[in-house]
């Protein structure tokens, strides 16, 4: 009301924007910055799902025996890569940098197009495009990531984080949709010509979203600023912290106990009678059934799970919940049981623990964000497949059954949940110490 006692009207909100606040507890001045890196995260998600179930075939196609030669090929190539990342990172400014990489693994694609024309050139091409693929998704999902951890203080990552990542799995229902689509029509090989243009998309909003930042970061730091240090400043970092290492080790359960499960994938499905073409249509649907059930999650309760069950809670459930789906598999190791495990297990890792996993990089450094944060996603992810690859197939060669090594990822998961509830409490002491060093929330995007 007026002084005068007269009722006003309050002014009337956008139809999108009232449907947007009522799915996600998001204020009008981060509207902007939060619909940007959604469409970021879905372009970029995209591409690489147009990409996976070529991976998983040529996986297979390769050999299964072969896997943990690939899995330690991505190993060793993550090793090379990510100091020339830190070492880049210490010289260009934000600005730069996450263009620029994601333009290199552009390139790659186009290249990756090329060398499949080429007749004799099959067998290698395939096994460098798996372990490349394994490279090129796990690095540009980390500096997606590093750059809304910069973007976004800890309290507005707990509230958005998890629309966020309901872009990316809405690009992750689009890359397998358009490849069930035009897979057929066009042929495997030519879709690396619309990921190669996903991936561009994703880097001109990368643009966008640099002068939101510029324009409405606290100003009492330069968020584009490049970082300093040597290449291998944020390695150290890692073991100096045992917060740091406590989120290594939560990778590294995750990583074990999901490649654990992907050779039991790779084995049951290199066990039906389905051709090349049907196995990658397969891959295709469990990608997009995952995918729906996740963004269904993202959008509606993510960010509930978090404010109102804590982030504890959320660091959990996955592991929890894996125990009770290695369990069934050991119970009946068949294609629907499979099908039902890894629909489950990737819609949680998806919806609730990556959400939660990178609130936990809100309270760190912007050395620790960008490098130490890319070594733990991709060399201790990589380094987790490596040695879970080559200890299930040591424990294949012993000759265990499919059941009894499933069973031997129960352990794995149960001290999975206790890393969670260190981090968990660990996390909520250093955001309360953390200063406000994102979008400030007064502020317009």
């Amino acid at each position: 009301m007026n002084p005068d006692g007269r009722e006003v009207a309050l002014p009337i909100q956008p139809l999108p924007f009232r449907l947007l606040t009522r799915a996600v507890p998001v204020r009008r001045e981060e509207v902007t910055a939060l619909v940007w890196s959604f469409l970021y995260f879905l372009c970029l998600l995209a591409s690489y799902y147009i990409l996976r179930p070529l991976r998983d075939e040529m996986g297979i196609a390769g050999g299964v025996q072969n896997l943990p030669w690939l899995f330690t090929g991505t190993f060793v190539a993550m090793l090379a890569a990510v100091p020339l990342w830190s070492a880049l990172a210490s010289r260009l400014p934000r600005g730069r940098l996450i263009p620029l990489a994601y333009r290199f693994f552009m390139g790659n694609i186009l290249l990756f197009f090329v060398l499949f024309q080429l007749e004799g050139a099959e067998v290698h091409a395939a096994r460098a495009f798996f372990i490349w693929t394994s490279v090129f998704n796990l690095f540009v999902v980390s500096v997606f990531w590093s750059f809304m951890a910069d973007l976004f203080t800890h309290e507005q990552g707990k509230r958005l984080f998890g629309f966020i990542a309901a872009g990316g799995s809405a690009g992750a229902l689009l890359g397998p949709a358009l490849t069930t689509i035009l897979v057929t029509r066009l042929g495997p090989v030519n879709l690396l010509l619309l990921a190669a243009a996903l991936l561009e998309a994703a880097t001109l909003i990368v643009g966008r979203l640099g002068r939101i930042a510029r324009q409405h970061q606290a100003p009492a730091r330069d968020g584009d600023a490049a970082l300093g240090g040597g290449p291998f400043s944020g390695i150290g970092q890692v073991f100096a912290s045992r917060y740091l290492l406590g989120i290594s080790a939560y990778i590294l359960f995750m990583t074990m106990t999901g490649t654990f499960g992907y050779f039991q994938q790779a084995r049951i499905v290199a066990g039906t009678s389905f051709t090349p073409a049907a196995r990658t249509a397969l891959f295709a649907q469990i990608d997009l059934l995952v995918n729906a059930v996740t963004i269904v999650t993202q959008t509606l309760l993510t960010a509930r799970i978090f404010t109102r069950l804590g982030l504890r809670f959320a660091l959990c459930l996955m592991p929890a919940l894996s125990s009770v789906g290695f369990l069934a598999l050991a119970a009946a190791p068949v294609l629907s049981v499979l099908v039902a495990f890894q629909v489950v297990r990737r819609a949680l890792e998806y919806a609730i623990s990556r959400p939660a996993r990178e609130v936990l990089f809100t309270v760190v450094s912007r050395e620790q964000k960008y490098k130490s944060k890319t070594f733990i996603d991709t060399v201790v992810h990589r380094g987790g497949d490596a040695l879970s690859g080559w200890t299930y197939t040591a424990l294949s060669a012993l000759g265990l059954a499919l059941p009894t090594l499933a069973l031997a990822a129960v352990p794995l998961s149960a001290l999975w949940v206790v890393v969670g509830l260190f981090l968990g409490r660990r996390q909520d002491q250093l955001a309360k110490a953390a200063p406000v060093v994102s979008l400030k929330a007064g502020d317009r995007a």
